[in-house]
């Protein structure tokens, strides 16, 4: 069975930064896309960013040109760099992964951003 855990969310200022990972276990195989996404309070799940193997990432308007996804395959991880935060980011995130047929969820870790 996949498990996603992500880790690395937290308390940061306006402007700051903050890595997220997830790491991924319970599968030898390569996952075909992994990606973030966000829950605001209120407000729907987003997609943050997303990268298939293999492809470009893509990123919601809002993360471009300064949110960077990434992969490690070999480790079987995703991150998340978040720089210039700001309130509006403040949200749960949580990693995706795509396997075959099925998607498969984290936890999240929860990013708030005090002005």
């Amino acid at each position: 069975q996949v498990q996603l855990v992500e880790s690395g969310g937290g308390l940061v200022q306006t402007g700051g930064s903050l890595t997220l990972s997830c790491a991924a276990s319970g599968s030898h195989l390569s996952f075909n896309a992994m990606a973030w996404y966000r829950r605001a309070p209120g407000s729907k799940r987003e997609l943050v960013a997303v990268l298939a193997s293999g492809e470009r990432p893509i990123y919601a308007d809002f993360a471009k040109g300064r949110f960077t996804i990434s992969r490690d395959n070999a480790k079987n991880m995703a991150y998340l760099q978040m720089n210039s935060l700001q309130v509006e980011d403040t949200a749960h995130y949580y990693c995706n992964a795509h396997l075959g047929w099925d998607y498969y969820w984290g936890q999240g870790t929860q990013v708030t951003v005090s002005s």
